[in-house]
Formats: structure tokens, sequence, C-alpha cells
């Protein structure tokens, strides 16, 4: 039973971020500077399997988690996917909303079948409860039926379903141009402000 968050609650904004083992590392670390760039306050989880994705992606060891800030940041906090006592596995855990990005279809399955045999699928389990945001960056192409079927659930349950597709009416010349788009079209489903360059017409 997670422990109750005793932490008086504060002006400043919490945003859960989940990273999975699907490809997409540079849509978490971009979303998760623009979220610290805000000064919201970060709750990490990473999966087995978004370990190694950021190992392969990104050069980011077990050890250098600071490097998706950028920098040693006393806003992000990093939660171990197998401490279920962690205070985002409750729903008294206040926070403004969870993001799973980039979010395989594996992590999508579980959550639309109510398996919370993880931290990660525990706290989506209780943002849904809790009828609070979840945004699932789902990254994997074909879709099957079993994707769809569990992303139909998901969206009847409250989810917002923001696959990971850039944009390309800006005309992006960098993947950092891609990166920014995706991870400035889920901060607008988290309502953050941002100054990444997405909109149509500017």
């Amino acid at each position: 039973m997670p422990e109750p968050d005793k932490t008086p609650r504060t002006q400043t904004r919490r945003i859960v971020v989940a990273i999975t083992g699907a490809s997409g590392a540079i849509y978490s670390k971009t979303l998760i500077r623009a979220l610290l760039d805000a000064e919201i306050e970060v709750h990490l989880v990473i999966s087995k399997f978004g370990r190694r994705l950021l190992h392969d992606e990104l050069n980011i060891g077990a050890s250098d988690l600071n490097l998706l800030a950028g920098r040693d940041h006393p806003n992000i906090i990093h939660h171990p996917i197998d401490d279920i006592g962690a205070p985002v596995a409750s729903g008294t855990f206040q926070h403004d909303g969870m993001v799973i990005v980039p979010c395989s279809s594996n992590t999508l399955g579980q959550i639309a079948n109510g398996i919370g045999s993880n931290l990660l699928t525990r706290a989506a389990a209780v943002t849904l409860k809790e009828k609070r945001s979840l945004i699932i960056a789902h990254r994997e192409s074909p879709l099957s039926l079993i994707d769809i079927e569990n992303m139909r659930t998901l969206a009847l349950a409250g989810a917002i379903i923001a696959p990971a597709n850039p944009g390309w009416y800006l005309k992006p010349e960098r993947l950092s141009d891609l990166a920014d788009f995706v991870a400035g079209r889920l901060l607008d489903a988290l309502n953050v402000n941002h100054n990444l360059t997405i909109r149509w017409g500017d």
C-alpha cells in the first residue's frame, strides 16, 4: 500500500512523466526540459525497457538521469519502477497530469486492462481514477486491432491519446524541430505554457 502523501501542497505544479521502451527518447527529453523551464516539478518513472531506450538512443545511463534535464535540477524527482510505495502510486498524491512518452503497445495494453503491476501502470491507473489528465504518446506503427481497441478503452476512460506524430507544415530542418513539435503538443494537452514553435501561422 503506498504511503500517504503528507507533503503540504504548494503552488508549484507537478507533472508525472513516464518513459517506456518504445522508440522516441528525444521526445521525453524535450518535454522534460520544457517542463523544468516552466518551473514545473517533474516526477519521473522509467520502465526497464525505458532505461534501455535512454541508453540506446541518448547514451544516458541509469546513473546519468540528470542529463535528461540537461543539468542537475531540484525539480526533477525520480521514482524507481518497482517502488509501488512511491507517492505517485496513490490517488492522494496531487498532481496536474501524467504523460507517458514514448508509450509502448505493451504499456498501453496493461493500462487499458487495469494491470497495475509496476509503478508506471499503477500511477496511470490512479490518474484515471482521480479524473486527472492522462496523456498517452503512443509511438508504434502499424497499429494492430488490439492497439486500437486499447486506445478506444482508454479514451472512453478519459485518457488523451496523443500519438507522437510530428507536423511538417513548419518545414522542419532538424530532428530537434520534430521533437519540439511533439513535445509542444503534449505541453498544450497539459495546459503548460511554452515557447516551442508549433503554431500554424506563427
